[in-house]
């Protein structure tokens, strides 16, 4: 299953999950070679801090230096990264009570990031449909979100698989919103298959878990899966008390986009072997502490 890079505005691809996702090998994808990681940096009491420079971060690869090639902001201006949103919506039945208030969150989160080149909705259920929007399509991207029926089981490994491999052909920062209330009950997509996927792409996935409805021993099981996930890629997951926290969540979200740097670096390892190389950030300053993804996939030519 292979989607192109640039999707028509507004054109909308459905997958059923019960099909087979074909299988993947992980490759780290880059036009110049360049590493790119997303990194998050909190202080004290997990305080955000968005005011570092280049010369405050160190970076190793397998252990060895290497020289930062490329250093941003999360904050728009004009040498910025470009960013690409991606709001995955879990769809299933069981957000029948509160689908109007998360269409609503959802809604206004996204009205804050409109420096967003483009917008992937994925909303998945039993199905996953996949519509990506530019940003003077907005509106249609209102009305696709207010217009999503619901549905039966839920395909979350394969939703997030599906857009992993669309984004790939994307240039820039690739963030991602997953929202569910419940586990994976449909995918045909394996957990630790999708966890290769995520370790090879340079997406960044925050994920919000709603379970109150849910068992405490599920409800367990689905927190440690959603914080694999993230954690994968440098994000973070929450999981708010009731649906009625959900515009704190989102704006805590956007605080994350807004405080992460984007650190790149081209490898000393000149192997196109498509090993797993490690990675370490590290900031100067001892108080404060890094998120980011743990390392990526070596071309393999």
């Amino acid at each position: 299953m292979r989607f192109p890079g640039a999707l028509g505005l507004g054109a909308l691809l459905i997958v059923a999950a019960t099909a087979s996702l074909p299988a993947q090998e992980p490759v780290f994808r880059s036009s110049v070679d360049l590493v790119r990681m997303g990194v998050t940096v909190t202080g004290p009491k997990a305080a955000l801090v968005g005011e570092l420079s280049r010369d405050d971060f160190e970076i190793f690869e397998d252990g060895r230096k290497q020289e930062i090639r490329y250093f941003a902001t999360g904050v728009p201006t004009e040498s910025a990264p470009e960013l690409h949103i991606g709001l995955l919506l879990d769809v299933s039945r069981s957000m029948a009570d509160d689908i109007a208030f998360t269409r609503t969150a959802a809604i206004r989160f996204l009205n804050t990031l409109l420096d967003a080149v483009d917008i992937t909705l994925v909303d998945f259920d039993s199905q996953v449909r996949v519509a990506r929007f530019g940003q003077s399509d907005f509106a249609r991207l209102v009305e696709r979100i207010r217009q999503q029926k619901l549905a039966d089981y839920t395909a979350m490994y394969d939703a997030i698989g599906v857009y992993l491999d669309g984004a790939s052909e994307q240039e820039g920062r690739k963030v991602v919103l997953l929202y569910t209330d419940g586990g994976d009950t449909k995918s045909s997509l394996r957990l630790s298959d999708l966890m290769d996927l995520l370790k090879a792409s340079d997406v960044t996935v925050y994920a919000i878990g709603a379970f109150s409805h849910q068992s405490d021993r599920m409800m367990a099981e689905q927190r440690l899966v959603l914080q694999r996930i993230t954690e994968a890629t440098g994000g973070q997951a929450y999981f708010p008390r009731s649906v009625q926290e959900l515009d704190k969540v989102y704006a805590q979200v956007v605080a994350e986009i807004r405080a992460q740097y984007t650190i790149g670096y081209e490898s000393t390892n000149v192997k196109t072997d498509g090993t797993w190389r490690k990675v370490e950030v590290r900031v100067k300053a001892k108080d404060l502490k890094i998120r980011s993804r743990q390392g990526y996939f070596a071309l393999k030519r």
